[in-house]
């Protein structure tokens, strides 16, 4: 189990309420759950910060790898804090780092990463990351992240 990330580590964060359906039938939030959140902060970003049209874009976004780490649990209802950093960038892809905190806490519950890689909406071929998306993403760089 690797350590616990803190609030401190991911350049943007934001909040997340849990809702009545997050927890499971033992009374914690789902482990699936989680990658939802992930897929949701990052996908607020760029929409937010990058000014990705999920509707319009012609070039979209689809996860490719995901993983998570969980270290305690949390429960509806609560709020939740996400952090949210890149840990690498290439030329078409992205790797996010993402982790989950409760709102009282600066260590995870949950910590993860997932990799988009840009590809055309129509043909589905991989494409460079938009000059808008990727000024945003460049923003959540860690100091060791490498750019491709």
């Amino acid at each position: 189990m690797s350590e616990r990330p803190l609030l401190a580590d991911y350049p943007h964060v934001t909040t997340l309420t849990t809702r009545w359906d997050d927890n499971d039938v033992y009374g914690h939030i789902n482990n699936v759950t989680y990658y939802s959140y992930f897929d949701s902060v990052a996908n607020a970003f760029l929409i937010e910060k990058g000014g990705l049209d999920i509707h319009a874009s012609p070039v979209i976004g689809l996860v490719v790898e995901s993983w998570c780490q969980f270290h305690a649990p949390a429960e509806y209802p609560a709020q939740l804090r996400a952090g949210l950093r890149v840990d690498r960038l290439g030329e078409k892809s992205v790797t996010y780092g993402l982790a989950i905190f409760e709102s009282d806490s600066d260590q995870a519950v949950a910590h993860g990463y997932f990799t988009h890689v840009f590809v055309d909406r129509s043909s589905r071929s991989s494409t460079a990351i938009p000059p808008g998306i990727r000024d945003a993403l460049e923003t959540l760089l860690t100091a060791s992240a490498p750019i491709d």
